[in-house]
């Protein structure tokens, strides 16, 4: 594992492991009672609480740190930009793990303004939540996400990993013309299977019908209520794949709507696609504070072919 590096006191990057608690977060909140709770619950050791209008100052100086928890609610863009572009660069240079809590309002500019930075964001959490997150963070070793109490979100994380590398195959797979759409033995003969046409011979794919999917799918939600045909995967492609179709931008904040789950899970959804090639980035440049996203070109030529298989079936789109 990479060691958490400290600063001197000329502000440069060392590595200085006998000087530096594991155990310890730096709280940057101005209601502080939340994040202390979450700390103390983590038996790890509180540093602060640092008013966000000091923040900027106090992480140009902090090195003795393992995790900062950075309590965003509330807090106005200017003094968040400010803040979470120190804190962004620290976290890309390996010197903490960091965790944000955020309100829904807030994720366009958290979102654009840490960019690709390694952050957890947590948008309105429970301390159930807090808890996780910290301890995930903490942990000197992610693989011991199993061994830490045992958290249905540690767990969610991990299996979260797991589905996104999964997707990524199968896409990939999709590209190349490999993938075989599944056989129903009970209702179709044993030996036929579906094989996604050549790319020039695959029919035109109409945005009426991605949304009409779309619109389907959330109708589930109103007769069997949220959260049992939960997929936010399928959903973000789905919905960015229709915006392409479109030639409309879509927000990360849309997008986590798009999602049809918390906001936290869709960040992090959105987080470990964008890292696995699946989505891409892209910076708005009228506003800095935003970012847009997007299907990466192997991403939509996948959504392409899989959905231009369907269609030739005679199927509805899923």
């Amino acid at each position: 594992m990479t060691e958490p590096m400290a600063f001197d006191n000329f502000g440069r990057y060392g590595r200085d492991p006998a000087r530096i608690d594991q155990r310890s977060v730096l709280l940057i909140a101005n209601d502080c009672s939340a994040g202390a709770e979450a700390i103390h619950a983590c038996d790890a050791r509180l540093l602060g609480p640092v008013p966000w209008e000091e923040a900027a100052g106090r992480l140009e100086r902090q090195g003795l740190c393992h995790a900062i928890l950075a309590e965003a609610s509330s807090v106005p863009d200017a003094v968040l930009e400010r803040v979470l572009s120190v804190l962004a660069d620290l976290a890309v240079t390996g010197a903490t793990r960091a965790v944000i809590v955020l309100d829904p309002s807030q994720i366009d500019c958290v979102t654009g303004t840490i960019g690709t930075a390694p952050i957890d964001l947590l948008c309105s959490p429970t301390t159930t939540e807090r808890v996780a997150s910290l301890c995930v963070a903490l942990s000197p070793d992610s693989r011991r996400l199993q061994d830490i109490g045992g958290t249905p979100d540690s767990v969610r994380l991990m299996r979260l990993n797991e589905e996104i590398a999964r997707i990524a195959e199968t896409l990939t797979r999709l590209t190349r013309g490999e993938d075989e759409l599944s056989r129903l033995p009970a209702v179709s003969d044993p030996g036929l299977t579906y094989r996604s046409a050549p790319l020039l011979e695959r029919p035109d794919i109409r945005v009426r019908d991605v949304r009409d999917a779309i619109r389907a799918r959330r109708l589930r939600d109103q007769f069997f209520g949220a959260g049992l045909f939960e997929d936010p995967a399928w959903d973000m492609l789905l919905d960015l794949f229709a915006a392409e179709l479109e030639r409309v931008q879509v927000s990360v904040s849309s997008l986590c709507i798009a999602a049809a789950v918390a906001p936290t899970t869709a960040l992090r959804w959105i987080s470990r696609m964008t890292d696995a090639g699946l989505f891409e980035r892209r910076p708005d440049p009228f506003d800095r504070r935003r970012a847009f996203m997007a299907l990466s070109s192997q991403t939509s030529l996948g959504m392409r072919t899989y959905l231009s298989a369907v269609r030739r079936t005679g199927s509805a789109l899923p």
